[in-house]
């Protein structure tokens, strides 16, 4: 995985004294959130957990690890390894205490939301990780929300975000062939958004609405089209969370700041696509 990531890390600066090695501290970076334990743990051999934790929000907020992850989406789609049958969910993450207590308005060059992306419910503290996957269980778009928001109004969001650059000349891919969802995204909104982006959508509807249309009669119209055959393709996102919630530090949220816990999403992210393109067997 490194001989493919290595081009695409950041140049160490000429100038100051000599930077820590970038592949030890990205095993350190990764180390921390795959066991899900404190940056103090951090063992010797990977370095200062000072270096490894500055280096993850220095290039959080340069946009390293979106730059690295678009350009493996890129090389993939160049080999034809997306594909574009994508699913959308989301996940809630349960968030240790540790999390709590940033400041209330965060900094504007961090963007940071004014709570952090973390809600409070019976449960306790939660985030959501809202995000899309291709038709082989990778992660396309990650976003982070606090844990009581719905789905349905991220969708839209979601959607903006996917986004593979080209290896060459021509614009970014914006538009899947076909979207995937449960029931919690069939509403008239949803659907009129795929429908004017030319992207089959695979929703089923929920009996309420059923009932609703029904009772409507002649006025109700006509039910949207759903391929139950195409919809069994759906657990895909599902695997691609339970990829991700292998990282015990992504499972449970122990940042502080949103913006370091959505840096080691893409992390985790960038491994994934990291390993190489499928295999010969695996396509056909």
């Amino acid at each position: 995985m490194w001989v493919r990531i290595e081009p695409l890390m950041p140049a160490n600066p000429v100038r100051g004294r000599r930077w820590a090695d970038h592949r030890r501290t990205l095993e350190a970076i990764a180390w921390k959130y795959r066991t899900g334990s404190p940056w103090r743990d951090l063992p010797e051999e990977l370095g200062a957990f000072q270096t490894a934790h500055k280096r993850l929000i220095r290039w959080a907020m340069d946009g390293t690890w979106g730059r690295i992850l678009a350009a493996l989406l890129a090389a993939a789609d160049d080999a034809g390894d997306i594909g574009w049958t994508v699913s959308v969910d989301s996940t809630v993450c349960r968030a240790h205490q540790h999390a709590a207590g940033a400041r209330k308005k965060g900094a504007p060059d961090l963007a940071e939301p004014d709570d952090h992306g973390l809600g409070r419910s019976r449960g306790g503290l939660s985030t959501k990780v809202h995000l899309a996957s291709d038709s082989h269980a990778r992660p396309l778009v990650l976003r982070v929300t606090a844990g009581q928001a719905g789905d349905a109004p991220a969708f839209e969001t979601v959607m903006a975000g996917i986004r593979v650059p080209r290896s060459g000349l021509g614009r970014p891919r914006t538009r899947p062939d076909a979207v995937l969802a449960d029931k919690a995204y069939s509403s008239r909104a949803i659907r009129s958004h795929l429908r004017r982006r030319g992207i089959r959508a695979v929703i089923p509807q929920p009996s309420d609405q059923v009932r609703h249309r029904l009772r409507r009669g002649r006025t109700g119209g006509r039910p949207p089209s759903f391929d139950a055959e195409a919809y069994k393709q759906r657990n895909t996102v599902e695997r691609c969370i339970n990829r991700i919630k292998q990282w015990r530090g992504l499972a449970m949220r122990t940042d502080k700041l949103v913006i370091v816990y959505n840096a080691a999403l893409h992390l985790a992210a960038i491994f994934i696509w990291a390993r190489g393109a499928r295999s010969e067997q695996e396509r056909t």
